[in-house]
């Protein structure tokens, strides 16, 4: 039996967010906020984002803090470079898709090199070998093109995002191959461990500085370093009044390893 998630989990995302929209409309917001015309849709959107707070306090910490004292640092350091290695390919795509022909030719020396002396991508052999790591994603591309941002959405499970980002999950599911695999249990084992490793490569440690910063409003200040972060890496560093904070939040969400609050990330694994 084949079965691909990944195809309809984007779309599937949407509506569920429309959905809870309609469950939703009547949220009230904190006193004195004023409306952001980046997100009409605030009051939805805040209550999703206090469903997601719960599920990676209440859920989220828990699985990982197991999952880090059952797996050495080791094991879970290579399969994070299988997902890294994984997603190369939709990285590349981009990269071409957007005119940037030598970050895709790195990006190709990396899979092949990872993929062959890297065992499969178990060892990130490439960085070893001085062949830098690129990201991308069709969302980017999107915008890259002019494609406008649209309202922002805080998406069940999944997060921060907009209009133009969560449709631009449909074609990004297509390049990953997890999408592919045919034999169902193999499938939901994949699936899961990439929950897991997302939640304590990425999740985990950048919920741990939102709230190391304690922000005056938690929503708010995800909201704009998730849309500053955005802009910039689509249309560079032109993003010249982000503060301090933001800009260390920014820095986490791309692996700086100098960002503040990366010493209790790598701590927590």
């Amino acid at each position: 039996m084949r079965r691909t998630p990944r195809n309809t989990q984007p779309l599937r995302c949407i509506i569920a967010a429309l959905t809870l929209s309609v469950l939703a409309g009547c949220a009230t917001l904190p006193p004195g906020t004023k409306p952001d015309p980046r997100d009409p849709l605030e009051r939805v959107n805040r209550t999703m984002f206090k469903l997601d707070d719960a599920l990676v306090r209440d859920v989220g910490r828990p699985v990982g803090k197991a999952w880090t004292a059952v797996t050495p640092r080791f094991l879970r350091r290579a399969i994070a470079n299988v997902y890294a290695n994984a997603r190369v390919p939709d990285v590349m795509i981009n990269d071409a898709l957007q005119g940037k022909f030598k970050a895709a030719g790195t990006d190709f020396a990396r899979l092949a090199i990872n993929t062959t002396f890297g065992i499969g991508g178990l060892l990130d052999a490439a960085t070893w070998g001085g062949v830098g790591r690129n990201d991308n994603d069709f969302g980017r591309t999107l915008g890259t093109w002019g494609v406008p941002a649209g309202p922002y959405l805080v998406l069940p499970f999944f997060g921060p995002s907009t209009v133009r980002d969560t449709v631009a999950k449909v074609p990004d599911a297509y390049a990953d191959p997890v999408t592919y695999i045919s034999n169902t249990e193999a499938l939901w084992g994949t699936e899961a461990l990439g929950i897991v490793n997302e939640l304590t490569e990425t999740i985990l440690p950048t919920y741990d500085l939102l709230e190391s910063q304690h922000p005056f409003d938690r929503y708010s200040f995800a909201r704009n370093a998730y849309l500053q972060r955005r802009d910039f890496l689509i249309h560079g560093s032109s993003q010249q009044n982000l503060d301090q904070q933001e800009q260390d939040l920014e820095k986490s969400l791309q692996g700086d390893p100098d960002a503040t609050g990366s010493k209790s990330a790598s701590g927590s694994k």
